[in-house]
C-alpha cells in the first residue's frame, strides 16, 4: 500500500469548488512542481454515474493530483475510490468540512462530524479499494459540538480505520446559521487545536487549512505539523505559489514570474481551444495575477470584455498581458 512521505503533504492548494477545476491546477501547476493539488469535491455518485471524463478527467502535468470524493455510503465511496485510483490519482481525499445547503441534504460534507463510525467504515472501504493513500479533510466540529471531544473522536475512528493523513480546517461549522462563505471567514481560527491533535498523534501526517494568506505563516506551521494547506490565498493571488518551491524545497519555481508561466500555458490553451473549448475556461482563473502592477487593472478589464466569447482567443489574452508593466511591482496603487 503506498503511503504519504515526509514531502508529499508539506503544501497543498485546497480543494475549492467551482475554482479548482482541471483548467485552474494546470496553472496552479506552471507556479509550483512542489504543490499537491486537489480537485473540486466529486459526489460519489457523480463519479460512478456522470461523464467520468468531465468530472475527474485530468493532464498529467497536474500530478500530484488527489481527488477528493463527497458522500456518506461506503460502498459507493470505495467503488468511486477505485474508479478515481485507474484514473490516477495520487491520493483519494474524503470530504468531511463542507457546510454547503447541498451537502447538508446529503448528509454528509462537514455533517459527518457527527458520525464517527459512520467516518470510519467509509474510510475502511475506500482503503480495501485502492492501493493509494486515503486521507479526510475536516473541521474542529459542527455548531454546538466540543472541538476537543469532536476531533478526537473523528480520529480516533479514521485511525482505526487505518487513514493515511488527516487536514484540518481549523475552524468549527455552523450548519445553523451560516452561509457557506461565512463559514470560512466568521467561525474563530484555532490553529492550536490542530497543533494539539499532532502533538497526540505524532505518526499520523496533519496538515492545517484555513485562514493561511502570508507565506511567512508557512514555516511557523510546518515546525509543529507536516502539511500546510492554502485556498482562497492560491486562487486570489496565485503568484504566491512561486514561492512554495524555493521557500519550503530549496529548489526553483517552473516560472520565474507570472508572465513567464503565461507563456508556458498556452499551448495548454491552444489544446483545450482547438477541442472547441473556450479562452475563458482559463482566463477566468488568471483575474488574481499581477498585483501591484502598473496596468493590472487594464489586464482584468481586457479579460472581462475580450477573453469570454466563443470566438476569443491565444491573441485576446496577449494583448490583454501586453497593458502590464514588467518592472517589479512597486505598490498596489501601481495598478
Amino acid at each position: 500500500m503506498s503511503r504519504l512521505g515526509p514531502q508529499d503533504w508539506r503544501f497543498s492548494v485546497a480543494p475549492m469548488m467551482d475554482w479548482t477545476d482541471r483548467h485552474c491546477r494546470v496553472i496552479h501547476r506552471l507556479l509550483s512542481r512542489r504543490a499537491r493539488l486537489y480537485t473540486e469535491m466529486v459526489t460519489a455518485q457523480a463519479v460512478i454515474r456522470g461523464d467520468r471524463h468531465r468530472l475527474i478527467g485530468f493532464d498529467a502535468i497536474e500530478r500530484p493530483v488527489a481527488l477528493q470524493l463527497g458522500g456518506n455510503d461506503p460502498a459507493l465511496l470505495a467503488q468511486a475510490a477505485r474508479i478515481g485510483a485507474d484514473f490516477g490519482y495520487d491520493e483519494i481525499n474524503l470530504n468531511c468540512g463542507c457546510p454547503s445547503d447541498r451537502v447538508q441534504g446529503g448528509a454528509f460534507g462537514a455533517c459527518l462530524m457527527r458520525e464517527p463510525a459512520l467516518v470510519e467504515d467509509c474510510v475502511a472501504a475506500m482503503k480495501a479499494a485502492v492501493a493509494i493513500p486515503v486521507t479526510v479533510k475536516c473541521r474542529l466540529g459542527v455548531d454546538d459540538q466540543d472541538p476537543e471531544q469532536a476531533l478526537d473522536a473523528l480520529t480516533a475512528a479514521v485511525r482505526s480505520a487505518g487513514v493515511d493523513g488527516l487536514i484540518v480546517h481549523a475552524r468549527k461549522a455552523w450548519l445553523d446559521g451560516l452561509s457557506p462563505k461565512q463559514n470560512r471567514e466568521v467561525p474563530p481560527l484555532d490553529y492550536d487545536r490542530a497543533w494539539r491533535l499532532k502533538a497526540a498523534n505524532p505518526d499520523l501526517p496533519v496538515a492545517v487549512n484555513g485562514g493561511i494568506r502570508d507565506a511567512e505563516e508557512w514555516p511557523g506551521h510546518l515546525a509543529r505539523l507536516d502539511g500546510v494547506m492554502i485556498g482562497r490565498e492560491a486562487y486570489q493571488n496565485p503568484e504566491i505559489l512561486l514561492q512554495v518551491d524555493p521557500l519550503l524545497f530549496g529548489e526553483a519555481a517552473p516560472a520565474p514570474d507570472a508572465f513567464a508561466m503565461l507563456e508556458a500555458l498556452e499551448p495548454h490553451i491552444a489544446a483545450h481551444l482547438a477541442q472547441g473549448g473556450r479562452l475563458h475556461a482559463f482566463t477566468r482563473h488568471l483575474v488574481g495575477l499581477f498585483p501591484g502592477r502598473r496596468g493590472a487593472r487594464l489586464f482584468r478589464r481586457h479579460l472581462a470584455e475580450h477573453c469570454v466569447g466563443a470566438g476569443a482567443g491565444l491573441a485576446d489574452l496577449r494583448a490583454a498581458v501586453g497593458h502590464v508593466e514588467r518592472r517589479e511591482p512597486t505598490g498596489l496603487a501601481a495598478e
